[in-house]
């Protein structure tokens, strides 16, 4: 997938591109910026704008800590053309896997975010790309016993999961049953980066460059779940990190994002999170 002419001229940076390691595997460099497509202006709008103020303002932090990808605009001062946003290239950075490192960046990442935004923004509630179907389905249920094996799947507009799926959603749905698990409180809702796996790289002094923020407007702990999954089923970190997540509200939120990455991932490999969640099928 390449821009069109016009998201070249309107970011400012040659025609050329080159392709980019990481992500879905469709962004590319060019210049020194990085284009992404499909981004949404109406999240943009709201969400780089305070991005930018956050990386500046970590930029000159001492000591540093963290940082964040720019998100540059426009010469028109507009965040998307045709799908496409941009962020500052980091030559040199790395991939970070190590799961300490990502699970203190989003601890990081998320008080600062809490402390940047108090309100939902409306335009997250009106999100309907399969992310966010999955993340709704969820979490639809107040009560997992208040929701049929229908409510727990993805919204009617989406295609049906097969039949191995839909049973992984229901035994997920029975454990989060389970007392002191459900009814455990998972914290305030707040603005989170739900795909913090695989969107941190490590710059040339060793410092976290968080990208690609996935906003969505939950507990900092579900968030933290769903880093810790990911990077487990998908980045090779010891399955013994799991083990902290086996009662209460790490439970809790660890079914909820074994629940999101279910309804969201196609395929679905129902075997490895099966084992993951600690709900191995029967022989």
């Amino acid at each position: 997938m390449q821009p069109a002419p016009e998201v070249f001229d309107l970011f400012a940076v040659p025609a050329g591109t080159a392709p980019l390691v990481g992500g879905q595997g469709h962004s590319v460099l060019a210049g020194d910026l990085v284009l992404s497509p499909g981004r949404s202006a109406q999240i943009a709008d709201w969400l780089n704008p305070l991005l930018a103020r956050l990386a500046a303002a970590l930029d000159h932090e001492v000591p540093r800590s963290l940082r964040l990808a720019m998100p540059i605009p426009t010469r028109d001062l507009r965040w998307v053309v045709d799908g496409w946003g941009a962020t500052r290239f980091e030559p040199g950075a790395r991939p970070c896997r190590d799961l300490d490192v990502l699970v203190a960046t989003g601890r990081l990442l998320h008080a600062h975010l809490a402390a940047l935004l108090t309100t939902a923004p409306a335009s997250l509630a009106e999100r309907d790309d399969p992310w966010a179907q999955a993340e709704q389905a969820a979490f639809a249920a107040a009560s997992p016993t208040d929701a049929s094996p229908t409510d727990a799947g993805p919204p009617t507009s989406a295609p049906s999961p097969p039949p191995e799926t839909r049973a992984l959603v229901l035994d997920v749905q029975a454990a989060l049953a389970a007392p002191g698990v459900g009814d455990s409180d998972l914290g305030p809702d707040q603005l989170v980066h739900g795909d913090l796996a695989g969107n941190v790289l490590l710059d040339r002094d060793g410092l976290p460059v968080v990208i690609d923020i996935a906003p969505y407007w939950r507990p900092a702990l579900w968030a933290e779940a769903v880093c810790v999954l990911d990077a487990v089923l998908w980045l090779g970190a010891d399955r013994a990190a799991l083990d902290a997540w086996a009662e209460g509200p790490r439970r809790h939120a660890l079914l909820r994002a074994g629940l999101f990455r279910v309804l969201s991932d196609r395929p679905c490999d129902v075997a490895a999170y099966r084992r993951a969640l600690g709900l191995e099928a029967a022989p």
